[in-house]
């Protein structure tokens, strides 16, 4: 894998040049904050609609709030922060090859799988960075307004959710290797993401997919278990070690 710290260092290089990380931690501080605040405000909310809701007939008892209400948010919010992540990575690959800024790289003696994989764990990093850095916010304001101890199993929620992120950036390697537009491989990871909705209403395959992991939120309160998920974490790890090493394989081949 020669010229992979070199590669590397180019990507985040570019990241910081370009000021994407701007986007991205602005993005994951504002949902981290956003979820906990949304939370504490639906009261007030509420007591300010209550003449509004009157009128039409409805009535509405005290509201209260509590850290469950919270997490919910978080959880509402974060396909947001994937769905940024995936936009501003969508091209990444794409534009090396239509630019053709590889080719003296790879003269030089930059490998391909050097390239697949210096740029998916830059990836990687952006996202485990964007991701933590809004669970933790979300974590932080939650205990501040309420409590946390009585949410069960948050920190596994968490990986779950960040493992299907890390999921779908596989896929994003794996269509970047053989596509030629960012717009192509956005669709190709929207169509991955909706394939799997439309086989998640077979009840005996949900379990299995990796998008059942965006369901962990359920354990927060007990109604399901971490074992629950195991079936799809191991299906969304095993799949985005094979489609890495599928990305690796077609690039290889791959005309610059």
């Amino acid at each position: 894998m020669r010229g992979f710290g070199a590669f590397f260092k180019k990507e985040m290089t570019e990241l910081f040049r370009t000021y994407r990380w701007i986007i991205l931690c602005a993005t994951s501080l504002f949902l981290g904050i956003l979820g906990p605040l949304m939370a504490k405000l639906t009261p007030w909310v509420y007591e300010q609609m209550g003449d509004t809701l009157k009128e039409q007939g409805i009535v509405i008892s005290e509201v209260t709030v509590t850290a469950k209400d919270s997490w919910a948010q978080f959880i509402k919010n974060m396909p947001i922060l994937l769905i940024v992540v995936i936009a501003v990575l969508c091209g990444s690959y794409v534009n090396e090859y239509s630019k053709g800024t590889l080719i003296p790289l790879v003269t030089k003696g930059l490998t391909r799988i050097a390239v697949v994989l210096s740029k998916f764990l830059n990836h990687f990093l952006i996202w485990a960075a964007g991701f933590w850095l809004t669970f933790w916010v979300t974590w932080g304001y939650t205990a501040y307004f309420w409590d946390n101890s009585g949410m069960k199993h948050f920190l596994l929620m968490g990986v779950f959710f960040w493992l299907f992120g890390v999921f779908l950036l596989s896929v994003l390697a794996f269509f970047s290797s053989f596509l030629n537009s960012s717009i192509q491989v956005l669709l190709g990871v929207g169509a991955v993401y909706f394939i799997q909705m439309l086989l998640g209403m077979i009840g005996t395959v949900e379990r299995f997919l990796p998008n059942y992991l965006l369901g962990g939120g359920s354990m927060l309160t007990g109604e399901t278990l971490p074992e629950d998920y195991l079936p799809a974490a191991a299906i969304a790890s095993g799949g985005a070690v094979l489609l890495l090493v599928l990305a690796v394989v077609i690039t290889k081949h791959r005309r610059i």
